[in-house]
């Protein structure tokens, strides 16, 4: 299965959930915000939304700093 992340084409072996598509990329979940199909769920949908083919997946990282 193919997505697209941060522009880039990924093959996925299976489907999975947003959340468990961070942990295989080892993301933590608590510092990241994330588009899914040009829009922008909640993220306690996260673990709940299944990757499909041809979907759209901007991860946004926040930093802090001063």
């Amino acid at each position: 299965m193919k997505i697209t992340v941060n522009g880039k084409t990924e093959e996925l072996a299976q489907s999975m959930s947003i959340s468990d598509y961070l942990r295989f990329i080892q993301m933590d979940t608590m510092l990241v915000v994330i588009e899914w199909n040009f829009t922008t769920p909640p993220r306690e949908q996260w673990s709940r939304i299944m990757l499909g083919e041809g979907d759209n997946l901007e991860i946004i990282k926040i930093v802090g700093g001063g």
